[in-house]
């Protein structure tokens, strides 16, 4: 499909309205410039319709629609259907003891339960780590690749390093919408986030759902000629998600993702009450289950059907450009762009609370302003993640990639939540101590680690076991290693899950 001045206008129009209603609804709410709760959990305002629309936008975005499509396999609809489970717990476990300790952070969940700043820290940090080196530059990537492939705008690479085997187009279509989506994050904070997400949110499940049915009207809605395995959730031991992996790493993927972490909590954190959060996580939860699945699978299946198999993610743009009139084609852009903008500026926002909140106020200075601070650190994240796009522009799938890499932090981190959360007595020094471990670990066993010597030497521990049986194995090593090492410290530790979540929890945040 070639680039139309209707689809531009389109494309604009309903971005600039997008736009033009978020501020209209946030205008007239409380602001206070400086204030933590104002602008990391917008004020404890958010209505459960905010909550379930701005989790599952900011989860939802081109490392879904554009990278499990790309797979072109019904497989990866696993990832969704298994994250119902995750936001269950979010919602019975884990947000009523945010809410009892009056949490703006989930890291300061581990501060006052191991009493010690430093592991905090520790997690912020790699939660920062993930962000910026992982989430962010990959959802701009997938994000540009979309757009590439379904205007076909695309540009012959220059001769300049690190940017000479990928297309100009995808760094700079990346540098419009990381500045674009920085613009919500810094001058609006949680609540202009949030309120986008959900707003856009509608367009987006709306146009995806009508992009699905149209695709499988294009094949008569047939699914003969496709092989088995394309169409199969039975997954083998060779392929993207073995079935029994289903039953060990996916469930505390699932649970760390969901539930500490700091980008998709934060929304239920900022409820007047953990009744209005709940309802806003279990509406979540039912979209994740009946709408998302189709939308991010079916898609790439008819692809396959129609072109065979499509390299480098552009399944979904190829199928999208072709299938869709040329007005609904802006408008569809727009909802990727609404999609992009939204998961890119909650992560941002969600990593200046962490910087400030767990690092800047704790050891630099205690009453910085909120939103000034954060408008540096939230540009010095951009302009990082932005270098690299490029690494995630030569891997052969977007989402794989995304997965494989991130449980060198994931698990580790909710093996700090759950020893904090179940028992009492375990040293943080110990908890730190159990976390790298299990980094070094995954890191290891993964290959994600492995390097190549100048003398030719080839430093490479990996073992031939699937990444997700690999993430489960971590988290039990680094739980047990806290434990063992707390012991040899000379502190015994104590289960401790009746005292967290037995007493009566607070219905609402404290001011």
């Amino acid at each position: 499909m070639e680039l139309e001045p209707i689809q531009v206008f389109v494309f604009l129009g309903i971005t600039a309205l997008i736009a033009a209603v978020t501020y209209w609804y946030c205008r007239g709410q409380r602001q206070d410039e400086d204030g933590e709760k104002e602008y990391f959990l917008a004020g404890g305002s958010l209505k459960w319709y905010f909550v379930a629309g701005s989790i599952t936008l900011t989860n939802l975005s081109t490392d879904q629609l554009v990278g499990m499509n790309g797979n072109q396999m019904a497989l990866l609809a696993w990832w969704e259907l298994a994250a119902v489970v995750g936001l269950f717990m979010l919602a019975f476990v884990f947000i009523p003891v945010y809410y009892k300790y009056n949490c703006t952070t989930t890291t300061e969940l581990l501060e006052k339960r191991y009493k010690d700043k430093n592991i905090r820290a520790l997690i912020s940090v790699l939660f920062l780590l993930g962000n910026i080196g992982i989430f962010l530059p990959a959802i701009l990537y997938g994000g540009s690749q979309f757009m590439i492939s379904m205007f076909g705008i695309s540009m012959d690479p220059v001769n300049v390093p690190m940017f000479d085997a990928i297309d100009p187009m995808i760094f700079i279509l990346s540098v419009v919408f990381a500045t674009i989506g920085a613009c919500y994050a810094i001058f609006g904070g949680l609540r202009a986030v949030a309120v986008s997400d959900t707003f856009s949110g509608v367009l987006l499940l709306s146009l995806a759902l009508f992009v699905t049915y149209i695709a499988l009207k294009a094949i008569n809605f047939d699914f003969s000629g496709i092989p088995a395995d394309r169409l199969t959730l039975i997954g083998a031991p060779d392929s993207d998600i073995p079935f029994t992996t289903l039953f060990t790493g996916m469930l505390f993927i699932q649970m760390f993702y969901w539930s500490t972490n700091q980008t998709i909590t934060q929304r239920a954190m900022a409820s007047p009450s953990v009744k209005e959060a709940q309802k806003g996580i279990l509406a979540a939860a039912g979209i994740r289950l009946l709408i998302v699945p189709p939308i991010i699978v079916l898609p790439g299946i008819v692809a396959y059907k129609l072109y065979g198999r499509v390299e480098n993610d552009l399944a979904y743009g190829q199928l999208v450009g072709d299938l869709l009139p040329t007005f609904l084609s802006g408008a569809f852009a727009a909802a990727i762009l609404a999609a992009i903008l939204t998961t890119f500026n909650s992560i941002l926002n969600a990593s200046a609370a962490l910087w400030v909140c767990d690092i800047h106020e704790t050891y630099i200075d205690k009453k910085p302003n909120v939103k000034k601070l954060s408008l540096w650190v939230s540009v010095v994240m951009v302009l990082l993640s932005l270098l690299l796009v490029p690494f995630f522009a030569t891997q052969e799938s977007l989402i794989n990639t995304v997965q494989r890499l991130y449980g060198l932090l994931s698990m580790p981190i909710l093996s700090a939540f759950i020893v904090g959360l179940l028992f009492k007595n375990v040293s943080a020094r110990a908890m730190i101590s159990g976390v790298m471990i299990g980094v070094v670990f995954y890191g290891l066993t993964t290959g994600v680690l492995a390097f190549k010597l100048k003398n030719g030497f080839v430093f490479d521990l990996s073992v031939n076991l699937h990444y997700i049986h690999l993430m489960a194995i971590t988290l039990i090593l680094a739980v047990l290693s806290a434990l063992l090492i707390s012991v040899l410290q000379g502190q015994k530790p104590i289960w401790d899950a009746r005292n967290v979540f037995g007493k009566a929890m607070p219905d609402k945040l404290e001011a």
